[in-house]
């Protein structure tokens, strides 16, 4: 059931990465916003990786239910904190010099802490699980990987722009914000 809930969190965990992206143009500005954005992103992504392999290593060591409460909680949390970091480095680095910068900003920001609050959620309900009632707890962890699905596959569209044109181009090349090692992505 753990490895459910593993695989749902590799959808919350490509919206982190939504912030590596491609395009084709460049401009001095947009290099620097890129730059202001990208040093703050990669420990970020690091942080939410590492959590998707504690959730991982918890379901695939068949550990107890109240190891796995611990482990999903503590990667919730590392979650929430990462993606309200993402949130404060793009608030940051202000609006960027493109079109609609700062309505693309504002919205990156509000998803970004929306996701950082909705993690903050999930740790709460893991916690709130019954550990003593093996098959109470496994249906809980059944609801929880329903919900990072849904949030998975939540709007990610101010991210998409953000990682796309000139924006994106600049944060492509930036060694913070380049796609990790596909190591710590949850399997199904």
């Amino acid at each position: 059931m753990n490895k459910k809930l593993a695989a749902a969190l590799a959808g919350g965990a490509a919206l982190a990465l939504a912030l590596t992206g491609c395009g084709d143009d460049k401009g001095k500005e947009t290099e620097a916003w890129a730059k202001d954005v990208c040093q703050d992103v990669k420990p970020q992504v690091r942080k939410i990786q590492q959590a998707n392999e504690s959730i991982n290593q918890a379901s695939e060591e068949k550990q107890s239910p109240k190891e796995v409460q611990k482990a999903d909680s503590a990667a919730f949390q590392d979650i929430s904190e990462a993606y309200k970091a993402l949130a404060k480095a793009v608030d940051a680095a202000g609006d960027p010099p493109v079109d609609d910068g700062a309505t693309l900003r504002k919205n990156a920001v509000k998803e970004l802490n929306g996701l950082s609050t909705e993690y903050g959620e999930l740790k709460k309900t893991v916690d709130e699980m019954d550990t003593g009632d093996q098959s109470k707890f496994a249906d809980g962890l059944q609801d929880l990987a329903e919900r990072l699905g849904k949030l998975g596959k939540s709007g990610d569209k101010s991210l998409q722009k953000l990682q796309s044109g000139e924006l994106g181009a600049a944060m492509a090349e930036q060694p913070g914000c380049k796609k990790p090692s596909s190591a710590g992505t949850p399997s199904a």
